[in-house]
């Protein structure tokens, strides 16, 4: 079959492919640019300020992720009724992710309002004073935006499940945006503290909530949610929501706690390797960005396949897929490979941690290129099918056998120092590729559909 051509009568033409990757693709980017441009922000007020924003902004992350899981789940649910043209069900499901998200945010709310400070401690342990007072006023303010935060990923996998990521993208775009602008405003204008990040931060998450919301309660739209106060909870299709997000909810929080466990032991390699070790990863993250993106659309792909029982479309889509993140890594990280004298320029670091940083980035854009797409592009197809529980076996014992504990033994054993811990992320990538190759062959992902 022909990889480039799609053939007549199959759901997604390159052209909707486009239309769905690109506005991923720069929604990922614009969160990414944001982050950098708050914390140039954040860094005017000091270092007390930078530190508890950068703490509870790990906390939010993990909210976040859960969130976009749970949207996950949902989208996977209303694109299989989508695809078996079950257009009621797909509805009723996308009211149901919705209404539940909400409820269940406004809850997660109250309850880091009411522990903030506890939280801060379990979490962060001893920091200093002003440390943590930063860290409680912010939290205290960007707290109320986690209702928010889970309304609008819900909003937006809804729209990526009707092959419309321009919509999110635009409401994204306005509100960080305005983000910025406030954020700009209120700290070199009305010279507030950190309140002059929170602030702008609910404001924009408020607005992109709400805009998201709003289309998708207009009725002309194919997954419209339901005009109503008065919502009663469908369990059975609850419990299949739940039963892709939670497992991928579940993943994501273990895989930031496993990120914590190794920069626990990074720090104990000098103020050189954690530079060193920061800057690696701030632009590495940039030369997976393509692939992130496309995940999150193939997922909404596979999911209307599988509604549609046409499997022979989901494995044609997943090596489609595969292609595009091969090609577009390839692209991003020559370009990143070009232009890193220049970026580790701005960084102005010495020339022992530009080398250090310079050997990570090269060798994670290298792996990023060769083996980063099957370790997590094909798992995002197992969830577009239903099974979200098997990736997150395999993904949090290769995490936990892998990634930390050969951290330990090849960082700190057997003394290589930091990039020790990037060896066993690329041993981490390989032992996922392989198992998520051989899952794929043995077709048994084609037994999980959940409608």
């Amino acid at each position: 079959m022909n990889i480039f051509k799609t053939p007549e009568g199959y759901l997604y033409s390159n052209r909707a492919l486009f239309y769905l990757f690109i506005p991923l693709l720069i929604e990922y980017a614009l969160e990414f640019f944001v982050g950098l441009a708050d914390s140039i922000m954040v860094a005017s007020l000091g270092e007390a300020a930078i530190s508890g924003v950068s703490l509870v902004d790990f906390l939010i992350q993990l909210l976040i992720f859960s969130f976009s899981a749970l949207a996950t789940g949902g989208a996977v649910v209303a694109g299989q009724y989508l695809g078996d043209n079950q257009i009621d069900k797909a509805q009723n499901a996308s009211t149901q992710l919705v209404w539940f998200s909400a409820l269940l945010s406004v809850a997660l709310m109250i309850l880091v309002l009411i522990l903030r400070q506890f939280l801060i401690g379990i979490l962060f342990g001893q920091i200093e004073a002003d440390v943590w007072h930063n860290a409680e006023v912010y939290l205290y303010i960007v707290a109320l935006s986690i209702p928010f935060i889970a309304i609008y990923n819900s909003g937006a996998a809804i729209f990526r499940t009707t092959n419309d990521a321009y919509l999110p993208m635009k409401i994204m775009l306005v509100c960080d945006v305005l983000n910025v602008i406030g954020n700009a405003f209120c700290i070199y204008y009305l010279g507030w503290d950190v309140r002059g990040v929170a602030i702008p931060t609910v404001i924009s998450r408020v607005v992109a909530a709400l805009a998201i919301i709003y289309f998708a309660a207009d009725e002309d739209y194919k997954l419209h949610i339901k005009r109503t106060l008065r919502h009663r909870f469908d369990f059975k299709v609850l419990k299949k929501v739940l039963n892709v997000g939670i497992p991928y909810g579940i993943e994501n929080g273990l895989f930031q706690l496993g990120r914590v466990l190794i920069l626990s032991l990074v720090s104990t390699f000098g103020t050189m390797a954690i530079a060193a070790n920061s800057v690696g990863y701030a632009i590495g993250i940039f030369s997976v960005l393509p692939g992130f993106a496309i995940n999150l659309g193939l997922t909404a792909i596979i999911s209307n396949c599988v509604g549609a029982n046409d499997y022979e479309q989901a494995r044609y889509y997943n090596k489609k897929c595969l292609m595009i993140v091969y090609v577009s890594h390839l692209a991003i990280n020559l370009l990143i490979f070009a232009v890193l004298p220049l970026i580790l320029g701005i960084y102005n670091l010495s020339a022992q941690t530009a080398a250090m940083a310079t050997e990570m980035i090269i060798w994670h854009g290298i792996f990023a290129i060769i083996i980063w797409p099957l370790a997590f592009t094909v798992p995002a197809t197992f969830r577009g099918a239903g099974d979200s529980k098997s990736v997150m076996y395999i993904s949090l014992i290769v995490m936990f056998t892998c990634r930390i504990a050969l951290s330990y033994v090849i960082a700190d054993w057997m003394g290589i120092g930091v990039f020790g811990t990037w060896i066993a992320m690329f041993i981490d990538w390989f032992v996922r590729a392989g198992i998520y190759i051989y899952r794929y062959f043995s077709n048994k992902w084609t037994e999980y559909r959940v409608v």
